[in-house]
Order: structure tokens, then sequence, then C-alpha cells
């Protein structure tokens, strides 16, 4: 089944993403960012490890609980990671970076966050229909 690799992939690859991210974190930002902005980063890092065991645990129902909502979690999990963790990350670290000041990613966090929510949600649906 494409979706669960897929999935399980996602899941694996966010995972080893969030502890390199965190040691990064850790040794090599530290110094650099104010403590604020370091909180910030690591609440990115938590969630998404959170989210990649997450996604790991769905790829593992897919084989039990078939159908589109549970898909759907995996989907709007996945996204949702990418945007929340994503933007907190580069927010987060703006000051070093050469892109400016990234205003407009401001948004992007609550969108992901709201995917996130989303995505529970339709776990919650699957596994209550099955």
């Amino acid at each position: 089944m494409i979706a669960q690799k897929l999935t399980l992939i996602a899941g694996g690859l966010y995972a080893c993403v969030a502890v390199v991210l965190g040691a990064f974190g850790a040794h090599g930002l530290r110094s650099g960012l104010e403590p604020r902005l370091m909180e910030s980063f690591e609440t990115g890092v938590r969630y998404q490890f959170y989210h990649a065991l997450a996604l790991i645990l769905i790829g593992v129902l897919m084989n039990q609980l078939r159908g589109v909502p549970l898909r759907a979690a995996a989907t709007c999990l996945a996204i949702g990671v990418l945007l929340f963790s994503g933007s907190i990350y580069l927010l987060a670290t703006r000051s070093l970076l050469p892109f400016g000041e990234l205003r407009g990613l401001g948004p992007v966090t609550p969108l992901g966050g709201l995917l996130l929510i989303v995505g529970w949600a339709l776990f919650v649906y699957a596994v209550a229909r099955s």
C-alpha cells in the first residue's frame, strides 16, 4: 500500500530531522538566539517529533483501518508539521538567515496548527468508525 509506505517514510524522516534540528538547536543555536527564540525553536522540534511518531503510528494502523479518513489524517499531519514547525524554525532563526524579515510567514504557523488539529480529528473519526 503506497499510502502506508509514504506515511511511514514521512514519519521516519520527520523524526530523523527532529533529532538533527534538536541537536543543532542545543549545540549550534543556543549562543546565537535569544532565549524566547530558542524556546520557539524547541517548540517546533517538539511538535515535529510528536507528529513524526503519530505518522508512524498511523502508518502501522493503516493495515487494520483502511479508508480515506486515516489517509487524510496522515496527509494533514504531514503538511501541518511542515507548515507549523517549518515556519517556527524560519521565524526563530530569521536573524541568522540571509532571507530578510520573513514577515509573511506569520500566518503560516496557525495554518499548520489548524492542519494538525484537523489531522487528529480525522484520526479519531477513522478509529471511531472502524
